[in-house]
């Protein structure tokens, strides 16, 4: 009787050694771990079926540029106003009634012709291949070289969004959130401080309407007292040019045209021109970053091609089932 348990316990055994090695695991365990949408992104998804792509954007956003150099901020801060908004899908090209580009924080936002030519250019050369997503992501990429920034390898295979709705794009950030409002924004998209402190760095260059300034320099949260973190002379410079919502202030004051860390030396000057920009160096937990970037322009360089490429990858859409290849940018394909 003895004998018959052990040869029992060791059939068992074996059976159960013999399930794991062979594969047939409890139906609980079948399900396939698939993984993350951004793994499936790839630097050579287009060499075989469009090789031509990269020289074709890379073309046509240095031509604009040339003509008209305040274009690449404004290419950076689109692509961050698509990622921000159910990721890097091309929602924010949309352009329907009630989409996100009608919303009133998309208000300002430019380089929608760069976008709209650069994708007529690949649907002659390469039909239905290339995604507005992607088009809008490597052009940021091109846009941040001729301002003077790094280069990244931009990984490719976004697919475009069929959903854009304006009431979620007043969600972005504005500039006057407070820091672990904005932290939170952040980190709900899988980005950290160290991301948030970086991408701010893309306000090197660029303006802002003084609409998101007014309340610093005149009325700061209802005191009818401008915000006492700002430098004085720079409060009354600020003065000087904003006389109305849509007047034009460059982001950074010392060398508006230059990609370089001169934003963050700013910030420890209290010469941050949104309050979120200031907030950076006045909060504990985001200033050591400040303080690492105002000596260390490589470090900031380096990181800052690090943390754009985290940016395309928010929420993208990559698999067969998700998202499509519009034809135009401007609206979704017709069935």
């Amino acid at each position: 009787m003895k004998f018959h348990y052990l040869s029992l316990f060791l059939l068992v055994i074996i059976l159960e050694l013999s399930t794991n090695v062979y594969g047939l695991m409890p139906k609980r365990s079948l399900k396939p771990l698939l993984p993350p949408p951004e793994a499936l992104l790839s630097i050579g998804h287009y060499h075989s079926t469009c090789p031509d792509a990269e020289g074709i954007i890379s073309q046509k956003v240095f031509a604009w540029v040339k003509k008209d150099p305040t274009l690449a901020p404004s290419i950076i801060r689109l692509h961050f106003h698509d990622c921000a908004v159910r990721g890097c899908d091309g929602s924010i090209l949309l352009n329907h009634v009630g989409s996100e580009r009608t919303a009133f924080a998309s208000k300002t936002l430019r380089g929608f012709q760069l976008i709209d030519e650069i994708k007529a250019e690949l649907e002659r050369r390469c039909p239905r291949t290339v995604s507005c997503a992607d088009i809008l992501t490597a052009a940021t990429r091109d846009a941040t070289i001729l301002a003077g920034g790094p280069f990244w390898e931009v990984p490719f295979g976004r697919k475009d969004g069929k959903i854009s709705i304006a009431k979620e794009a007043n969600l972005v950030p504005q500039g006057h959130e407070n820091i672990t409002g904005l932290i939170g924004f952040f980190q709900e998209r899988g980005l950290d401080m160290l991301d948030l402190v970086t991408l701010s760095g893309s306000h090197t260059i660029g303006r802002s309407t003084c609409y998101s300034v007014m309340n610093r320099i005149y009325n700061f949260n209802g005191t009818g007292k401008p915000d006492p973190s700002l430098n004085i002379y720079y409060l009354k410079m600020l003065r000087k040019r904003c006389k109305k919502d849509l007047d034009l202030v460059h982001l950074d004051v010392i060398t508006p045209r230059t990609f370089d860390t001169t934003y963050y030396t700013n910030l420890k000057r209290k010469a941050g021109l949104l309050s979120t920009d200031q907030l950076l160096f006045s909060d504990k937990r985001t200033s050591p970053f400040v303080d690492l970037f105002a000596t260390q322009p490589f470090v900031f360089t380096s990181q800052f091609a690090v943390s754009m490429v985290k940016l395309g990858n928010v929420q993208v859409l990559t698999r067969p089932n998700e998202g499509e290849i519009r034809v135009n940018c401007n609206y979704v394909n017709r069935v």
